[in-house]
């Protein structure tokens, strides 16, 4: 039975000027509508706008295009894709967070969403009240969300903290609870984001093991993900969307060995040299990201020997702020290799940061990362506890591997997430006459 149908989706955004422009232009994109001779579409503001006014004044781009398929009941779906390749997009899509410029959607049944962190929730209601709204939101009694209520907050691991508002909450906690509200409200449908990566890696793991469980009671899920780990040991189907498109659509194995011979463009030194338009927000905006080899300054440099630098130039915007930044290091199987915090940083750690421009540095051994492609996932954290920013893949790259007489002859991809060059020894206990 289909319990999910998306038929020739595609969604358009514009970039750039906003507004509908010159009242001319407005008279008569309102006439055009209501005279039904112009195509509708929605931009990212949920403006209208004409095909008249799509002139070369207009910068768009289709992060949707002609997206078809269906889901059955009970199906656990993957969707992968490098950033902007349109999965958070169609998840939005799919939860009525945002209209489609083409196509159709069509779900059977309750829809619960697990988007980003926040999504949802009011954040001054506490835990307890905004479970209940969730439940409501999807239609659901009080006496169905009571008998369901100690096993969430059971789930969330926050029973100190139901009654406390979620703004309080640090990113780890929001995300615990948010993920057992979309679980146990029993919908049809559930919809999860990448957003399991802010999480620790024993609740990722009880969230997937939750994810089988609610699957095989008959309801269906979508799974976006970067970690093809995950993806592989939950889902039995994956779609991959690449540029808005679906580039194909088969078994986990096929669809991931495909997916992972693509090369990725690599990306080891970011500038941005105006603050007003710096990625971050009101509080803190990155100025310049880069990663080098300690002995060398091309990309070509970086090697499984050579020792590593990463350098992060940001604007702390808010005077007293007490901030520290985290770092996750992904391999192209989308598994976190290692997380870095500046625990031991000697000056800064721990007090408050005047407003400035600040620079942190981190320092990678070398003969630790396997060879191959890396992301690096940047948090600035604030008061040891919020994420204020996060940022996927400001950071792409390549660790070469090296000839070496010492290898003992192999030479090839080393199994592993790491690659060590670890301490042996070996002795000769007791010989043996022949």
């Amino acid at each position: 039975m289909r319990i999910l149908s998306v038929e020739n989706l595609s969604k358009l955004y514009r970039v750039g000027k906003q507004g509908p422009g010159s009242l001319r232009d407005l008279i008569n994109s309102c006439w055009g509508r209501w005279a039904g001779k112009t195509e509708r579409a929605v931009d990212a503001n949920h403006a209208l706008f004409s095909a008249a006014q799509r002139g070369p004044r207009l910068n768009t781009f289709w992060a949707l295009n002609n997206v078809s398929f269906s889901v059955g009941q009970g199906e656990i779906v993957g969707i992968i894709g490098k950033n902007g390749a349109g999965k958070s997009t169609l998840l939005k899509i799919l939860s009525r967070v945002t209209e489609p410029t083409q196509g159709k959607a069509v779900l059977r049944g309750r829809v619960s969403s697990l988007l980003e962190v926040g999504t949802g929730f009011h954040p001054d209601l506490t835990g307890r009240q905004n479970a209940y709204l969730n439940g409501a939101i999807l239609g659901m009694r009080k006496k169905e969300i009571d008998r369901r209520f100690d096993a969430i907050v059971s789930f969330a691991e926050i029973e100190k903290f139901i009654d406390t508002p979620v703004k309080h909450y640090s990113s780890g906690m929001y995300v615990r609870l948010a993920f057992a509200v979309a679980a146990h409200l029993e919908p049809e449908i559930l919809l999860v984001d990448e957003v399991l990566a802010v999480g620790d890696a024993a609740f990722q793991k009880k969230c997937l093991g939750k994810m089988g469980e609610v699957s095989k009671d008959g309801r269906t899920i979508l799974f976006v993900s970067h970690n093809m780990v995950a993806i592989q040991g939950l889902c039995r189907r994956v779609i991959w969307l690449n540029d808005g498109k679906v580039e194909k659509d088969a078994s986990p194995a096929e669809v991931i060995s495909s997916y992972l011979k693509v090369p990725c463009s690599s990306k080891t030194h970011q500038l941005w040299e105006d603050v007003s338009s710096a990625p971050g927000n009101e509080k803190v905006r990155i100025r310049c990201v880069r990663i080098r080899a300690q002995n060398g300054e091309g990309p070509e440099d970086i090697t499984i020997q050579a020792p590593l630098t990463i350098e992060i130039e940001y604007w702390n915007l808010k005077s007293g702020a007490h901030l520290n930044l985290s770092m996750g290091l992904f391999n192209e199987e989308g598994v976190r290799v290692l997380n870095t915090v500046p625990i031991d940083e000697p000056v800064w750690h721990g007090r408050a940061f005047p407003a400035g421009l600040f620079k942190s540095v981190c320092q990678i051994p070398g003969n630790l990362l396997n060879d191959g492609i890396y992301r690096l996932l940047l948090l600035v954290v604030q008061d040891q506890g919020t994420v204020i920013y996060l940022h996927e893949d400001i950071l792409v790259f390549e660790v070469r591997d090296v000839v070496d007489e010492n290898r003992g002859g192999w030479y090839g991809k080393w199994p592993g997430a790491v690659r060590p060059n670890l301490v042996w020894s070996t002795e000769l206990m007791e010989p043996v006459e022949p």
